[in-house]
């Protein structure tokens, strides 16, 4: 049996995350293909020229034979955090045309993939201090839904300041940039005696329907800690690359230097907000967070590194989502200072090989985003013909070099 070309014909090429007819097309064609050999449907989306619907039905059709085929009882808490997400959970509207109905929509997969299977869920919610009270709206709909007894909305500033336990470092939920309200939603989702905890983000990227990708290896091979992987050429990556200036390849360059443990190992997209731990592993690394922030990813990687802990990489579909992100809304340099310093203090507390000297220059020249501003638009000659595997060896540009590198930008403003 083949593929019938005119459903590959049919896929529709782009993907609107705000749309419920994108979602509904996308769950006809998977279903299509359930009924079809999964290594020819695999084989077919690998096709370089095969529709983005098509390749994405692909991997919903994978996990979820694979949910199907699976006798072992599972059951997984799913964790995300909201700051600013009031807009994102509503449904598109004309005065809300970012709106991705997500809670909604985040149940709907949840409930597809594991239906007649031996997995068992619950999806923790958790507001990071948002003053839009993204929290209350979240609660507003999961009350309202027929699976709202799979959710559990939480407030992170209700649980702190804590005497004890993970977050007793956390002043309060203003000290947090989602790491601390995803801490906290593991934290609950491990009390409850789930057996592995994955973690996403808000929004519609990722469509859980693929968690059947994280379960398989720890299910088949009992690997504690999977790592969704964009960067795999079986993965469907859609993003809106921020525009980045080309002094973007510096930041790289320091960022695997320091964080060498991690990408020596070829682990590329440490921030993939899709992720599988199981659950007494993560009690243990979540227990003295390094980092409240959402450089957690690799605070925690850096800890399963450190424990020598195995771990696999999947790869999965992901559309970004862009108009509402955080990231977007405090720039991107704020968000590259964050990643860097949080990277240095975990590689510090884990006490993991890492470029020290690299690290002491982030410390001497790096004290706040603005710093990286004067770098991001510039290139040290260096690294003008660099390509990504150059990134991090510093026979490339040494620490030094780099030091230099930017002392000298310092001294042209």
């Amino acid at each position: 049996m083949s593929i019938p070309s005119q459903l590959i014909d049919n896929a529709k090429t782009e993907f609107d995350l705000t749309e419920a007819a994108d979602r509904q097309s996308l769950s006809v064609l998977t279903e299509q293909l359930l009924t079809m050999p999964l290594d020819e449907v695999k084989a077919a989306a690998r096709e370089e020229n095969a529709p983005l619907e098509f390749k994405i039905g692909a991997k919903l059709a994978d996990s979820r034979q694979f949910l199907l085929k699976n006798e072992q009882p599972v059951k997984i808490g799913v964790v995300f955090a909201m700051w600013g997400e009031q807009n994102r959970l509503r449904p598109k509207a004309d005065d809300n045309p970012n709106g991705e109905d997500a809670l909604r929509v985040k149940l709907e997969q949840l409930a597809w993939a594991t239906a007649g299977t031996a997995v068992s869920w619950k999806l923790y919610v958790v507001d990071d201090g948002d003053p839009n009270d993204s929290g209350a709206l979240a609660a507003q709909i999961a009350e309202s839904h027929p699976l709202g007894d799979h959710v559990q909305v939480m407030w992170l500033d209700k649980a702190v300041p804590a005497a004890d336990g993970p977050l007793q470092k956390l002043a309060s939920a203003n000290d947090s940039r989602k790491g601390g309200a995803v801490i906290y939603g593991c934290m609950q989702a491990i009390a409850d005696g789930v057996d592995v905890v994955i973690y996403t983000d808000a929004d519609n990227s990722v469509h859980l329907g693929q968690i059947g990708l994280l379960l398989r290896p720890f299910i088949q091979n009992k690997t504690g800690v999977v790592l969704g992987n964009r960067k795999h050429p079986d993965a469907v990556l859609v993003k809106q690359e921020g525009r980045w200036g080309i002094g973007i390849k510096v930041l790289r360059h320091m960022q695997r230097m320091i964080g060498q443990a991690i990408f020596s190992r070829d682990i590329r997209d440490t921030q993939a907000a899709f992720k599988l731990y199981e659950s007494h592993l993560l009690a243990e690394i979540i227990a003295d967070p390094t980092v409240f922030d959402f450089s957690f990813d690799t605070d925690w990687i850096l800890a399963a590194i450190a424990r020598d802990e195995p771990f696999e990489k999947v790869p999965f579909a992901f559309i970004d989502s862009a108009a509402e992100s955080a990231s977007i809304t405090q720039g991107p340099m704020t968000t590259w200072e964050t990643l860097l310093k949080g990277l240095t203090k975990a590689v510090r507390k884990h006490g993991v090989p890492h470029n020290e000297a690299m690290a002491r220059v982030l410390d001497e020249e790096i004290h706040d985003y603005h710093d990286l501003e004067l770098l991001i638009n510039h290139l040290p000659p260096e690294l003008e013909t660099a390509v990504d595997q150059d990134f991090g060896n510093p026979a490339v540009m040494s620490p030094e070099a780099v030091q230099a590198w930017i002392q000298q930008r310092k001294e042209e403003q």
